[in-house]
């Protein structure tokens, strides 16, 4: 809910994430999109975007992760970020996408290595991240939250609350959730990894772990059916003593800058026309989720 750890990424990255559906669909739409793109631009900030038009077809690194970007049980592409991006491509030109299917730490690498033209898996902006691939503007913004029984029995609230109490703590692979734990106080070797939200769910019903920690959203959102659990207010986690919120973007091979602030331009006109909010809401977005940073705020610089 996002590095090449962001999730198992550098810790003080982010998330995610992990195949949550349609596993033989995503199978067999990785063998079909497995061929390379053509070889990236190199100068004058990219021909990319003109290569796309003349193909009419954008492919997409997904990595399976509901809300952000997956295969639906009939076997659709689906999630915010491929939403999103089948409505800012169509207004560059591009009238079609085409997922290709991949575990979320391999999309930098897949991205840079010409598999895939985008990055579309709600990836958080990290420093370590931007001198790899430049990022668009954040088209959501994301707090943590905890996914604890019924009734919130230890009173978790936040990762110093989680150290305090001894709580017995859990999260994804490679989540940024791991970093933060860590920076309260938390001994990583202590801390139980698990696939993604829905184990951590499971690990929490059974009784396994007090807590669960991930983003506000994939946490509301996986426990809505839950008998046991219950996702706690989102918070604020706090990275280097001060409070950190996290960015979600589409990533661009770095000498693609003309197609990245193409889709930047018409990224704004959505968030000043309030369409973004529309296209993201059915995917469990709130008004709480869109945001005004910038990637140059998240990069660092």
């Amino acid at each position: 809910m996002a590095p090449p750890l962001e999730h198992g990424e550098h810790i003080s990255g982010t998330t995610r994430r992990s195949l949550l559906a349609g596993v033989a669909a995503l199978g067999a739409l990785g063998a079909a999109g497995c061929s390379r793109v053509a070889t990236a631009s190199t100068k004058g900030g990219g021909e990319l975007l003109d290569r796309l038009r003349a193909a009419g077809v954008v492919r997409l690194g997904i990595a399976g992760e509901i809300p952000f970007g997956y295969i639906d049980k009939n076997g659709d592409l689906t999630g915010e970020a491929p939403e999103l991006a089948r409505v800012i491509f169509k207004r560059l030109g591009v009238d079609k996408v085409q997922p290709v299917p991949t575990e979320f730490g391999s999309l930098i690498p897949g991205l840079n290595s010409q598999q895939f033209d985008v990055v579309a898996a709600g990836m958080y902006v990290t420093p370590e991240r931007c001198e790899q691939v430049i990022f668009a503007d954040p088209d959501y913004q994301m707090l943590d939250s905890f996914i604890v029984r019924k009734g919130n029995p230890k009173g978790l609230h936040n990762y110093k609350d989680v150290v305090d109490k001894k709580a017995k703590f859990a999260t994804g692979t490679g989540y940024a959730e791991i970093g933060y734990a860590v920076e309260a106080g938390y001994k990583e070797s202590n801390i139980l990894i698990v696939p993604d939200q829905v184990a951590g769910l499971n690990a929490v019903e059974a009784g396994r772990v007090d807590v669960f920690a991930g983003t506000a959203l994939t946490t509301r959102e996986v426990v809505k059916k839950s008998a046991k659990a219950e996702a706690t207010k989102a918070f604020t986690p706090t990275v280097g003593g001060k409070p950190h919120v996290d960015g979600g973007a589409f990533a661009f091979r770095r000498t693609e800058t003309n197609l990245r602030d193409a889709f930047n331009a018409e990224l704004r006109k959505l968030k000043k026309s309030g369409e973004l909010f529309r296209v993201l809401k059915p995917f469990g977005f709130t008004q709480a989720e869109m945001t005004d940073l910038t990637a140059k705020e998240l990069c660092g610089g």
